[in-house]
């Protein structure tokens, strides 16, 4: 057993880092400014996108996203049961309706065919879930979408950095929102970004993201702006600091070196528990290139004498944490009340959910590390075996 807890997900914040917030603080630029700017380029550049604006997190860039294509009141949108609860939240903020679709057994994303059968003359949009950092199938969705003038939101969160045909996410739908929370492959602590190659949603979306106020608004305290703005919409508070945005530029220093690393770790763990055979592990598509945010493994339960919760707190007494991802939005007491759901509706993630452990995986891992996550279920594996 480990002498020390291995978390599930440990950020990296390093020297650079805190010399580019100390730069931001030195500026007098705290808030949303030129740091903020040029986070939002430099992940318009890597995703492929024309446009990025980043904000607070990755449920307001989705929030933002529906207002800005006009969704509300009468219109449905759907989307995956496998997914955090932002994703549906936002959909009850804007005051439509959720419509949750089961996934596919391999992947866990969205499943086209299920998303084909939930289309009715309401139906807006598809949010679409690259869970884990896979993409989902654009093809197959991208064809829904034009049969029936849908537009697609991708919520991405985990899904920076990986490629759909050779095509990096971010390009993929009408408006796609990355995640930079504390856990994510690039972090500003708290944050998000909205990209899209639409010039007027971008526009919408920059304008909404800060009240509602006029274009360049966060200039107003510069040499070169003016204290004359005004309100053009009702708009939130969902902008990025420049003393955030300062933590993801030095992150992005280190994101391709990251991201081998993160590969790597996959690997040792596919070579080490490739032969237990009470343990599914995660595939990716030969079309795909995986961004490897989660490392989910699935429990054959058939092969174990216990369930998925004894499992975990085994592994926790080995000193390896982890998590579950997801909950399906289905089992929450909100949406399966407000929306009438029932687990018989969802059979796959119904399935996947029973045997779902994410084990740790980020770049600060050593292979030692990896080596007594591989050892803890190896062991437990073992211990409980049919």
């Amino acid at each position: 057993m480990r002498d020390a807890f291995l978390p599930f997900a440990v950020p990296w914040v390093t020297a650079r880092e805190r010399e580019l917030v100390l730069e931001a603080l030195d500026s007098g630029w705290i808030t949303t400014g030129p740091k903020t700017l040029e986070l939002a380029r430099r992940i318009a550049e890597r995703s492929g996108a024309a446009h990025a604006i980043c904000v607070n997190s990755a449920t307001g860039a989705l929030h933002l996203a529906l207002e800005a294509l006009g969704i509300g009141p009468g219109d449905e949108v759907i989307t995956s049961t496998w997914t955090f609860a932002a994703t549906v939240n936002v959909i009850e903020h804007v005051r439509a309706t959720p419509v949750l679709v089961d996934v596919e057994p391999d992947t866990l994303n969205l499943d086209p065919v299920a998303v084909a059968a939930a289309i009715t003359p309401r139906t807006r949009a598809i949010i679409t879930v690259d869970y884990a950092g896979h993409p989902c199938e654009y093809d197959s969705l991208h064809a829904l979408a034009a049969k029936h003038g849908l537009r697609i939101i991708d919520d991405a969160a985990h899904a920076l950095g990986a490629r759909y045909r050779g095509r990096p996410v971010g390009s993929l739908a009408d408006i796609t929102a990355f995640s930079f929370y504390a856990t994510k492959n690039l972090s500003t602590g708290e944050g998000g970004a909205a990209v899209t190659d639409d010039p007027a949603l971008a526009e919408r979306i920059q304008l909404l993201s800060l009240h509602g106020m006029s274009r360049d608004a966060w200039k107003r305290y510069s040499d070169t702006g003016s204290w004359y703005y005004e309100v053009v919409a009702p708009g939130w508070k969902y902008n990025l600091s420049d003393v955030l945005a300062a933590i993801g530029l030095g992150q992005l220093e280190r994101f391709d070196e990251w991201q081998l690393r993160r590969r790597a770790i996959v690997e040792r763990y596919r070579a080490g528990l490739a032969e237990v055979p009470e343990i599914g592990l995660p595939g990716a598509r030969a079309h795909i290139e995986h961004a490897w945010h989660l490392f989910p493994i699935a429990l054959d339960l058939d092969r174990l004498s216990i369930d998925r919760a004894r499992f975990i707190q085994e592994l926790r007494a080995e000193n390896i944490g982890t998590s579950v991802h997801f909950i399906p939005i289905h089992r929450h007491p909100h949406f399966r009340d407000s929306l009438g759901l029932t687990p018989d509706r969802f059979p796959v993630a119904e399935h996947a959910y029973a045997r779902a452990i994410t084990l740790p995986l980020f770049p600060r891992m050593s292979d030692g590390d990896a080596d007594d996550v591989i050892e803890a279920v190896r062991r437990v594996a073992l211990a409980f075996r049919r």
